[in-house]
């Protein structure tokens, strides 16, 4: 099976391009991007060594639907998916902040909240929560991004007094993620699931602020089956979960976390597969729809030249 795990491309009008861990983002002219969901996968800050067949299609087609079901409740930066795995969109000037929304005391939240921490991010916690329980009302804890490593925590407050985000701006970003949440929330429902916990970005352009980047995918968010999370909470039970968290669990029982010392276990093809089969799920559980897979996976690149290439040339 192919796997899209590098791009190397030169577009007319292309004046520089930046490799993510997961994406690769080409910077057309000063006011479009050409964004490339590749098939890497990253765990634990770190990029797995063989890509995920779709993996980079399941993420592109989720976004660009959440993206466009939630175009009335703030701008956007997407125009147009030319290529199952490209989003095309105007350039914005992104915030260093990270939005990220709880509605349920989970991941690394309940690991503080265990070892006794009872504020996140400038929010106080209440006392007597347990794993998986609900929030009285979504919590919004931010990061920072960092240049490399583990992005950082930070109170509004901090983000402000810091000057990292005028008051203004902040409070717009702040009433969006709850919209945008709140959507996300109904959406998931219809499909049986839960939005648990998400992270947007924003950017400015022409002195509006917008979303970007990707929302509501499993590598951004965590989703709960609705069905049975009352019965498991009250038990202490694991959830069932979409996300990319089965991933991380696999390189934790082949003893890796990226720790000093610590070698990556190998990714054989079928593991690989088994990947690629779980985000297929993940798709056609959060959209509800069948996934229909790209064709031309003989040669990615050259597809993706072309696709975006001839959308280009009506655009510019």
């Amino acid at each position: 099976m192919k796997a899209l795990t590098k791009t190397e491309f030169q577009f007319e009008g292309q004046t520089s391009v930046y490799h993510g861990k997961v994406r690769d983002v080409y910077n057309i002219g000063n006011d479009l991007l050409v964004m490339v969901a590749s098939d890497r996968i990253s765990a634990f800050d770190v990029i797995l060594p063989k890509g995920i067949p779709f993996k980079g299609q399941v993420l592109n087609q989720i976004a660009a639907k959440m993206l466009d079901a939630t175009s009335d409740i703030c701008p956007n930066w997407k125009l147009a998916t030319p290529d199952p795995q490209v989003t095309v969109g105007v350039a914005c000037e992104g915030f260093r902040v990270e939005m990220i929304i709880r509605g349920i005391l989970t991941g690394s939240a309940w690991r503080d909240y265990k070892k006794g921490v009872r504020e996140i991010c400038g929010v106080k916690l209440p006392e007597g929560m347990r794993e998986n329980e609900r929030f009285p009302e979504p919590i919004i804890t931010p990061t920072t991004k960092a240049e490399e490593g583990h992005d950082l925590n930070i109170s509004k407050e901090e983000i402000i007094a810091q000057g990292i985000v005028s008051k203004e701006d902040y409070e717009i970003m702040e009433d969006y993620t709850r919209k945008l949440f709140a959507r996300g929330q109904e959406i998931a429902a219809k499909q049986g699931l839960i939005l648990v916990d998400t992270k947007y970005e924003f950017g400015k352009r022409d002195g509006k602020v917008y979303l970007i980047d990707e929302i509501h995918t499993p590598d951004s968010s965590r989703y709960f089956y609705a069905d049975g999370y009352e019965e498991k909470f009250e038990k202490g039970e694991p959830q069932r979960q979409l996300s990319k968290e089965f991933v991380r669990q696999w390189l934790i029982d082949h003893d890796f976390m990226n720790e000093p010392g610590q070698t990556m276990p190998e990714i054989t093809d079928e593991y690989a597969e088994s990947v690629s089969e779980r985000y297929i799920e993940l798709y056609e559980h959060i959209t509800g729809e069948t996934f229909d897979k790209a064709q031309d996976v003989d040669d990615i690149n050259a597809r993706i030249e072309k696709n975006v290439s001839e959308y280009l040339k009506t655009v510019r």
